[in-house]
C-alpha cells in the first residue's frame, strides 16, 4: 500500500501524506474506507509510531480522515475534493515557477516535456514501488 523511500530527501511523515492524498484522487481509497492503524503500518514499514501518528495528524487536521473512537480512521467523505481544491490552488506555484524557468533561459518546450512526464508516469509513481522503496 505504502511506498517509503528510505533514501529520498522527503521525510516519512510527509511521504504517508503524500501516498494516502495520490491514493485518495486516484480512487484506490474511497471515502470510508480504513486506514491501517497506527501499530500495523508501523510493523509494516518498519518506521517509528511517532511518525506515522504525526502523518495521521496532518490527514485528520486537513478534513481528509477522520478518526472513530475504537474503530480507528477512516476516509472522510469529501476528501477527494478538498485533495482537488488544495491542488487546484498549486497552478499558481507552477505559474510563478514557469515564469522563473523562462526568464533562465529554460525553453517552453523543456518545460511542458517535463510535466507532460509528469503526468505519463503519474499511475506508475502512485501505484507501483520503485527501486529502493519499500511497502
Amino acid at each position: 500500500m505504502f511506498q517509503i523511500d528510505r533514501m529520498g530527501r522527503k521525510p516519512i511523515y510527509e511521504q504517508v501524506i503524500e501516498q494516502t492524498e495520490l491514493m485518495i484522487v486516484s480512487g484506490v481509497l474511497k471515502p470510508g474506507d480504513q486506514l491501517p492503524s497506527v501499530r500495523a503500518l508501523s510493523q509494516m514499514l518498519s518506521a517509528n509510531p511517532n511518525t506515522l501518528q504525526k502523518a495521521y495528524a496532518e490527514l485528520e487536521r486537513a478534513g481528509i480522515t477522520a478518526s472513530a473512537p475504537g474503530n480507528g480512521r477512516f476516509i472522510g467523505k469529501d476528501a477527494k475534493a478538498l485533495i482537488q481544491e488544495r491542488m487546484q490552488a498549486l497552478l499558481a506555484d507552477v505559474e510563478h515557477l514557469s515564469a522563473k524557468m523562462h526568464v533562465a533561459g529554460i525553453g517552453k518546450a523543456q518545460v511542458i516535456a517535463a510535466v507532460e512526464k509528469g503526468y505519463a508516469h503519474s499511475q506508475k509513481t502512485v501505484l507501483q514501488p520503485q527501486k529502493g522503496q519499500s511497502t
